[in-house]
This record gives structure tokens, sequence and C-alpha cells, in this order.
């Protein structure tokens, strides 16, 4: 399978049509491996700097992911499973909760995680909704403790933890201590509870149903990984990269692409042509399945100048490209 370089000069020499580039060889890893593909992939690294602090939220998963999918499950054989080719930095509980129930109603748990470079968050949830996370040397996933106003609740329990104790042990830290507590609202801390609750819930459902189906100590199993992964003082940060190691480790069934070179190369070439599609177009997010159907989000960086006001204007496109005229030999 090509590489990024070659994969720009195949791109060129079609007209530099992406899109085709990046359709022919997501269907060449469904050929590959017999399974119905979705890619969904989102341009935060490429163009984070658009919406640097999450207003818009277009790179994160989000409620409108779900009509994306939907178009793309349309008429596919649902009996042959789904291969999700996951690149996403997460967001909302809300919507990764409504995404999955959706996708395990059309295929079941018969899911496979495929992530070639980062899915974090919201996205390690995903995965692990799945049976099985396929990773490569050069994978992470990410811790799955929620935010808060883009805050770690478990990072703003622990701060009014630490407030409460200081402050009982010592009424000179009260002083030290007021202004920052002064910052919460009143329901913050009751938020914050109910938030790893929620995601802790449905983490550990998904995994007993799915990935450990079957297995009487499965349960105990989901519990334990997403406690470490929910560990705030554990992971130190959200950004936090898990590595397939450290991911089989915490005991998620994970599986190697260098074990098999033929998934690799063709998951790897879906990768590079998928990020060159949003390092070099409009594009920040794409929703494709391996029949060419897609649903790609794209904006103009000219429409986010204006940083202030709720009526800035960004231009969002959903559509399916047609592929150019000069055709590239398969």
């Amino acid at each position: 399978m090509p590489n990024y370089n070659e994969l720009q000069k195949e791109a060129a020499q079609v007209g530099s049509n992406y899109d085709f580039i990046r359709r022919k060889y997501i269907r060449r890893l469904s050929r590959l491996t017999g399974r119905n593909v979705i890619l969904y992939y989102s341009g935060w690294l490429q163009k984070g700097h658009l919406d640097p602090q999450g207003r818009y939220g277009f790179f994160e998963v989000n409620d409108s992911d779900k009509n994306a999918f939907m178009a793309c499950i349309n008429k596919l054989d649902r009996k042959r499973g789904l291969d999700l080719v996951l690149h996403t930095p997460g967001g909302s509980t809300a919507a990764t909760e409504s995404l999955v129930q959706y996708l395990r109603s059309m295929f079941g748990t018969d899911m496979r995680a495929i992530v070639p470079q980062l899915s974090m968050s919201a996205g390690t949830m995903i995965a692990c909704a799945c049976k099985e996370i396929i990773m490569g040397k050069h994978s992470s996933l990410g811790p799955i403790d929620p935010q808060i106003g883009g805050i770690p609740a478990h990072g703003i329990i622990e701060e009014f933890k630490r407030a409460l104790k200081e402050c009982t042990e010592d009424n000179n830290a009260i002083p030290l201590w007021q202004p920052i507590i002064a910052k919460y609202h009143p329901a913050l801390i009751g938020e914050c509870e109910k938030s790893i609750a929620w995601s802790t819930e449905i983490a550990s459902a998904w995994l007993a149903s799915g990935m450990f189906n079957g297995d009487a100590a499965g349960p105990s199993k989901a519990s334990k990984i997403v406690e470490e992964l929910s560990d705030h003082a554990l992971q130190k940060s959200h950004g936090r990269h898990i590595s397939a190691d450290d991911a089989a480790k915490l005991g998620l069934r994970v599986s190697r692409l260098e074990d098999d070179q033929s998934l690799q190369d063709a998951v790897l070439t879906v990768h590079h042509a998928s990020i060159m599609t949003l390092m070099k177009t409009s594009a920040v997010k794409i929703v494709e399945n391996h029949r060419g159907v897609a649903v790609i989000h794209a904006i103009q960086p000219s429409v986010i100048a204006i940083p202030e006001g709720p009526s800035s204007s960004i231009k969002e496109s959903e559509s399916e490209p047609q592929p150019p005229v000069k055709p590239v030999p398969e």
C-alpha cells in the first residue's frame, strides 16, 4: 500500500481529488476484512486553531454525528458487522451514549474499533463499546474522565475536598481558598459527581455486554478497567496517551496491527488518505462508508475570524463529492 508521499502524488495525478483517493482505499480495506467499514475522522489536529476554545464543537462527538452515521449505514448489509476507523478527540457524553445505542441497534455487538492514531475521551468510550480494539505501536486511547467546562470533573472534586480538609484543619487557609472556591457555582460539585457516575456506568455496561460478553467475570473486569481509565489521580491528565501495550495491561481486548501486515498497510493507507483530506481541504470532520457514502463537514477559515457574539457565521457543508473524470486504476 502507498505511504503518505505516494498518496499525495496519486492525488495530484487525478486532479487533487482527495475524496476519490480516500474512498478507493476505504473500499479496499472493506474487501480485505469482508466487513462494513465506516470512517469517523475529526480534523482537530489540523484545524484546531479555528476553534481553540471548543466554542463551536464541530471537531467533537456531537448529536449531528448520528445523522451522518444514519446516512452511511443505510443499505449496508448489517450481517457483515462493522469496523469503525476512529480518529477523534472525544466530545459529549450524551451524544456518545446516543450514538453507541444507535450503532448497537444496527450491528449488535459485532463491532470492531480500529484506531490508527488517536481515539481520546469519548472516542475511547466508543472503542470500549466494541468487541475488539485494533491498535498499532503508534495508536493511543485516552482517559474517559468527563470534563466540565474544559476542566476534569475529578479534578474539581479533588480540589474541593482538598480545600475542605485544609480549611477544617487550619482556619488561616480559608482566605487562601476563598477566591478559588468562589468560582464554583452551587450545583457544580453535584454535576461533577453525576457526570462521573454517568460515564462510568455506561462504559462499564458496554464493556460487560460487548468485549466481555459471556464472561462470568465480565462485569468485574469492566468495572476495574473503567475505574482505571477514569481515575484522574492515576492518569494525571485528560490528554494522556494510552498505548496499545498499556490498554492491554488494563485488560482491554486489544489486537495488534503489526500482527497482520496486510491489514496494517490497508489501515494506515486509509489513515494517511484521511489526514491528507483534512490537511488539504476545508473538511473538519468526515463520516464515510466503504461504498463512498459520506457526510463531510467543512468550514472556511475566513468565516471563523469574528470571535464574539452568538451570531458569528459558520458555514457547514454536508456533501458527497463526485469522483474526477480521470480514473485511478485499481
